[in-house]
């Protein structure tokens, strides 16, 4: 899903209930975005739906990101788990994890569950720099709001 159709909804949901943000994820990137019961998209149509360049997908699967399925063709399949996993990917990349962490994050899931600790411990540090993020982020606007003021009065005017 495009990221400013997935931020819009997101923002919509919080609006009312700010607690189901991650419900309303989960439910994105489970379910109704992406059904598991879609048929496999070409590279143009999951790059469409993720909103991400057919450039980029392939780079993903150079990393070893993502491992699309090939049809009898040699043509690229991504699956709605690959989707789901694109979808994933780029959230993290947006908040700036390093392809580094990327590829160990994803080299982990695939060994499977015995991982969680280590992959949990990977998104606890990613957690701790976005929410590092966000503070510096937040003096920037308020820094900005105050130049604002100070040129002209409130800064919604």
């Amino acid at each position: 899903m495009a990221t400013d159709e997935l931020t819009s909804r997101l923002l919509d949901s919080a609006e009312g209930a700010p607690d189901s943000v991650i419900d309303v994820l989960h439910e994105l990137l489970d379910d109704s975005a992406i059904e598991s019961s879609a048929a496999p998209r070409s590279v143009a149509e999951a790059a469409r739906l993720v909103g991400l360049s057919p450039h980029t997908l392939r780079y993903y699967e150079r990393e070893g990101l993502v491992r699309p399925a090939r049809d009898a063709s040699g043509y690229r399949e991504y699956a709605a788990s690959d989707l789901r996993r694109l979808v994933f990917l780029t959230r993290m990349r947006l908040s700036g994890m390093t392809m580094r962490d990327l590829r160990r994050y994803i080299a982990l899931v695939e060994q499977g569950p015995d991982t969680i600790p280590e992959r949990r411990r990977i998104m606890l540090d990613q957690r701790d720099r976005i929410t590092r993020q966000l503070r510096e982020l937040t003096l920037a606007l308020e820094t900005t709001e105050y130049k604002l003021r100070v040129y002209g009065g409130h800064p919604d005017g």
